[in-house]
């Protein structure tokens, strides 16, 4: 055994984590903050290879069973007509349906629900979780805790259990308390917009506008705004076209302040930090929302309006100047949360796991080595893509410039890399 390693965050990139490090013979526990499981968080993915490596490498990956593939990137005009159309590989899921198979894959005794950690500990000095969430968090949050001659990292959850290992990984998303604790300076920035998202069922479609939005990745340049649709599995898993559910994102910009603050209030009268989720909207936003839509090409018009309960999620960028502490480490949105427009946010948090777990290997127990090495390539590779990722929200956002028929930004190392066969 190569050691006991503690991963806070059962998400997917807390899943990875844990799956590739049981694999190079770590003992892992999983502390995952949430009393159920993860199901229904978030809408659609695009897929990239590092997203679905685990689930490939193990036999349990038949890309036509698990996602929807796209033959076309299609930019649509204000007509509803076609103004550009070219090929493309790209694939499609559900954040539901790639949980459950990477779930399938772990041992359960190794994944412990109702595990809220709110305090780290290496050596003599404590960091304890500061009270709040989201961008607010970090406020009180005291410096990186030191290590321990023999290396021991301690988890402590609000039950008052502790947890400890030779290594802890903190894959904890983007409001991550580990990281507040570690970097409490470092926050969530909002990014000027949001992206209002949902899902409507390809079934619920007029044939019309089934028709011309099937087998497509379609999009829609608006002033200061695009929309763009993909298909992805139905809730049970379903992949037969007409059977699936469609997946929208309609980035919209919000001035900070008081208007996002507005927007971010939700039915139960808190102001959520980072996203509304389904339900969580008020009336009035709705109402907005379904009058702008009356704008788009029918049938985007008609995708929007038909979504029974939009949500919103607030566009915010995280980058760490480091990402290693003694024998503690942040993983995916932990370190780098990224705008989607290059699509590989679960993808980035997938290769994060899957070089922590080569790295270990390669070392031969230097765990220290190991993870000095690991920082230096993955915030690399975070720095490089984030700015790739913001380059194409401005572009499109506030400067105007993104144009039709430009090929997507999609991509983690460089654009084009989540590209698969063309089905």
């Amino acid at each position: 055994m190569a050691g006991r390693a503690v991963v806070v965050g059962g998400s997917l990139g807390g899943l990875n984590a844990a799956l590739w490090l049981a694999d190079a013979g770590w003992d892992v526990e999983v502390l995952e903050r949430s009393r159920s499981p993860l199901e229904g968080r978030g809408a659609g993915i695009v897929l990239h290879p590092a997203t679905v490596r685990y689930l490939v490498e193990h036999g349990g990956a038949d890309l036509d069973a698990l996602s929807a593939p796209a033959r076309w990137l299609r930019y649509l005009g204000d007509d509803g007509g076609v103004l550009h159309q070219s090929p493309c590989g790209f694939r499609f899921t559900s954040w539901t349906t790639l949980y459950r198979h990477l779930l399938d894959h772990l041992d359960r005794r190794r994944y412990r629900m109702g595990a809220e950690v709110v305090a780290v500990e290496a050596g003599e000095a404590t960091s304890r979780a500061p009270a709040g969430e989201g961008i607010a968090a970090g406020a009180g949050a005291v410096s990186s805790p030191a290590t321990t001659a023999d290396g021991v990292v301690t988890a402590t959850t609000a039950a008052g259990d502790r947890v400890s290992g030779d290594l802890l990984v903190a894959a904890d998303g983007v409001a991550s308390a580990v990281r507040a604790l570690l970097l409490p300076e470092v926050r969530p920035r909002y990014a000027g917009y949001v992206g209002w998202r949902g899902t409507v069922g390809e079934a619920e479609l007029s044939a019309e506008t089934f028709g011309a939005l099937h087998e497509a990745i379609t999009y829609h340049l608006m002033p200061a705004s695009h929309l763009l649709a993909y298909p992805i599995p139905n809730v049970d898993g379903t992949v037969t076209p007409g059977d699936r559910r469609l997946n929208w994102v309609w980035y919209r910009n919000v001035e900070d302040g008081d208007a996002i603050d507005d927007l971010m209030t939700g039915t139960d009268g808190r102001r959520h930090p980072l996203s509304l989720p389904p339900g969580a909207v008020r009336p009035r936003f709705l109402d907005e929302l379904a009058e702008a839509a009356t704008r788009l090409p029918t049938p985007l018009a008609e995708m929007v309006t038909g979504t029974a309960e939009p949500f919103v999620q607030l566009i915010v960028d995280v980058a760490v100047p480091r990402m290693v502490f003694g024998r503690i480490c942040l993983l995916g949105d932990a370190a780098f949360a990224l705008r989607p427009h290059a699509a590989v946010g679960t993808a980035k948090a997938a290769e994060d796991a899957w070089q922590l777990a080569r790295g270990l290997r390669e070392a031969g127990g230097d765990v220290g080595r190991a993870l000095a090495s690991w920082e230096r390539s993955q915030l690399r590779l975070g720095r490089q893509v984030a700015a790739r990722t913001c380059e194409a929200g401005n572009r499109s956002q506030f400067e105007g410039t993104w144009q039709i028929g430009e090929p997507l930004p999609f991509g983690l190392y460089g654009v084009g890399d989540s590209a698969f066969a063309r089905p």
